[in-house]
């Protein structure tokens, strides 16, 4: 088995998470290889903005989001396994594979301009990153039930039937990124 990146693992703890040592590897190597791609170094990602839909005053980063999104989708498996146990079964790898992958297409996608904010570049104006995301997933070996996750994660998953691993990442990402944008009061 490959060892993980520390760059990664500091970014990432919960990929520990992942009881299978492939799809562990895999899935960091998803991160390893988007980080060479991208021009966001792991610390824009603890500083950026976790959206640019938000406007330019959040103060919540990439990586805050995407690490509230895993530990989210990975209590509620683990209480769906709990109460609907064989009824309705979440395989708790490719949950928390694909809630970890499911924003690693915004690093294809974004770029920074002059003054260090991020910015859609050009390349994620043609292709957002749910389908950066699942070719960067493919290309690293990443099994279809996770690129499943990755590409139904945001709107466009909206016109396909999800996996109850990919409904479950769909609405932590979501439950993490509308009371943001549309604020109450």
């Amino acid at each position: 088995m490959n060892s993980i990146d520390t760059e990664v693992l500091e970014l990432w703890p919960e990929i520990e998470w992942i009881n299978d040592p492939d799809l562990r590897s895999k899935t960091a190597r998803v991160w390893e290889m988007a980080l060479e791609k991208s021009v966001l170094t792991p610390a824009d990602l603890k500083r950026i903005p976790f959206t640019l839909l938000c406007g330019p005053d959040l103060k919540v980063t990439f990586m805050d989001h995407k690490r509230a999104v895993v530990h989210i989708a990975r209590d509620s498996g683990n209480k769906m396994n709990e109460f609907f146990g064989n009824e309705l079964p979440v395989n708790m790898d490719v949950l928390l594979s694909g809630a970890i992958l499911a924003d690693v297409g915004k690093l294809l996608e974004y770029v920074l301009d002059e003054n260090g904010k991020a910015t859609q570049g050009s390349y994620g104006k043609y292709l957002r990153h749910p389908f950066s995301g699942v070719s960067l997933a493919e290309s690293c070996g990443i099994p279809p039930e996770v690129c499943h996750i990755i590409a139904a994660h945001a709107g466009e998953g909206d016109m396909v039937k999800r996996s109850t691993e990919a409904y479950i990442v769909h609405h932590a990402d979501f439950m993490t990124f509308l009371p943001f944008k549309n604020r109450f009061g």
